[in-house]
Protein backbone atom coordinates (compact mmCIF):
# COMPACT_ATOMS: atom_id res chain seq x y z
CA UNK A 1 0.00 0.00 0.00
CA UNK A 2 1.27 3.43 -0.89
CA UNK A 3 1.98 5.96 1.81
CA UNK A 4 0.87 8.72 -0.53
CA UNK A 5 -0.66 9.21 -3.98
CA UNK A 6 0.39 12.06 -6.25
CA UNK A 7 -1.90 13.06 -9.12
CA UNK A 8 0.28 14.43 -11.92
CA UNK A 9 -2.24 13.82 -14.69
CA UNK A 10 -2.32 16.54 -17.30
CA UNK A 11 1.25 17.63 -16.55
CA UNK A 12 4.05 17.23 -19.08
CA UNK A 13 7.51 16.01 -18.25
CA UNK A 14 9.56 16.84 -16.35
CA UNK A 15 6.84 18.09 -13.96
CA UNK A 16 5.57 14.62 -12.86
CA UNK A 17 9.11 13.56 -11.91
CA UNK A 18 9.88 16.87 -10.20
CA UNK A 19 6.69 16.68 -8.13
CA UNK A 20 7.40 13.03 -7.28
CA UNK A 21 10.91 13.94 -6.15
CA UNK A 22 9.47 16.59 -3.83
CA UNK A 23 6.79 14.22 -2.48
CA UNK A 24 9.41 11.55 -1.77
CA UNK A 25 11.28 13.95 0.53
CA UNK A 26 8.28 13.79 2.86
CA UNK A 27 8.36 9.97 3.10
CA UNK A 28 10.55 7.69 5.18
CA UNK A 29 12.84 5.14 3.55
CA UNK A 30 10.88 2.10 2.39
CA UNK A 31 7.58 3.97 2.10
CA UNK A 32 5.86 4.01 -1.27
CA UNK A 33 4.58 6.78 -3.46
CA UNK A 34 2.00 6.14 -6.18
CA UNK A 35 2.13 8.61 -9.06
CA UNK A 36 -0.61 9.04 -11.66
CA UNK A 37 0.53 10.63 -14.94
CA UNK A 38 -0.70 10.98 -18.51
CA UNK A 39 2.46 12.08 -20.35
CA UNK A 40 3.80 9.06 -22.32
CA UNK A 41 7.36 10.32 -21.74
CA UNK A 42 6.89 9.65 -18.02
CA UNK A 43 7.66 5.95 -18.54
CA UNK A 44 11.28 6.62 -19.50
CA UNK A 45 11.58 9.55 -17.11
CA UNK A 46 10.51 7.57 -14.03
CA UNK A 47 12.79 4.65 -14.89
CA UNK A 48 15.75 7.04 -15.25
CA UNK A 49 14.80 9.00 -12.12
CA UNK A 50 14.58 5.89 -9.94
CA UNK A 51 17.86 4.51 -11.28
CA UNK A 52 19.67 7.80 -10.69
CA UNK A 53 18.18 8.48 -7.24
CA UNK A 54 18.41 4.91 -5.92
CA UNK A 55 14.67 4.50 -5.46
CA UNK A 56 12.93 1.31 -6.58
CA UNK A 57 10.27 1.43 -9.26
CA UNK A 58 8.12 -1.34 -7.79
CA UNK A 59 5.48 -1.34 -10.52
CA UNK A 60 4.12 0.67 -13.39
CA UNK A 61 1.14 0.11 -15.62
CA UNK A 62 -0.96 1.86 -18.23
CA UNK A 63 -4.74 1.90 -18.14
CA UNK A 64 -6.16 3.83 -21.05
CA UNK A 65 -4.36 7.21 -20.95
CA UNK A 66 -3.33 7.02 -17.28
CA UNK A 67 0.06 5.71 -16.22
CA UNK A 68 0.47 4.53 -12.63
CA UNK A 69 3.91 4.32 -11.05
CA UNK A 70 4.67 2.87 -7.61
CA UNK A 71 7.99 4.07 -6.22
CA UNK A 72 9.62 2.80 -3.04
CA UNK A 73 11.84 5.42 -1.43
CA UNK A 74 15.46 4.44 -0.95
CA UNK A 75 16.88 4.17 2.52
Amino acid sequence: MAARTLDATGLTCPLPVLRARKALTELAGGERLTVLATDPAAVNDFHAFCDAAGHRLVDWRRQDAVLTFVIEKAG
